[in-house]
């Protein structure tokens, strides 16, 4: 399956004292390339809000191999690997122009707006899988 990529600027709120990005800054960074992978895919959390489901991240591991610094333009590209019917497995990776920055893997569970587990709706499935 091809990535998605989204930019990301660097600002002066996601350094630490040393000028170096936080580690947690790129939480962020990474959930703005899996909400605009799905959105390229036609998959709005609104609308499955409406359904009563929504995403959560279950699982998270992530390699730091170089540090960003302020002003730096960052590509964030996002990736699915195979998955089930419940949990969607991504890929991913910070780039600084060909220099990879970092690099999670995510797994991602849909989960019923009251509490517990849910299965994708078919619909949703379909437009996460297409190219």
């Amino acid at each position: 399956m091809s990535g998605h990529r989204i930019s990301v600027r660097v600002y002066y709120e996601d350094t630490d004292f040393s000028g170096n990005v936080y580690h947690a800054a790129y939480l962020h960074f990474f959930e703005r390339g899996r909400t605009e992978f799905l959105r390229t895919r036609g998959v709005h959390h609104a609308e499955l809000v409406t359904d009563g489901i929504a995403f959560a991240v279950r699982r998270m591991s992530i390699e730091f191999t170089a540090a960003a610094h302020i002003d730096d333009l960052l590509e964030i590209e996002t990736r699915m690997v195979p998955g089930t019917g419940a949990r969607l497995n991504l890929v991913q990776t910070v780039w600084r122009g060909p220099t990879k920055l970092a690099e999670a893997e995510v797994q991602v569970v849909a989960i019923r707006m009251g509490g517990g587990p849910a299965r994708l709706p078919k619909a949703v499935v379909e437009r996460i899988s297409k190219l």
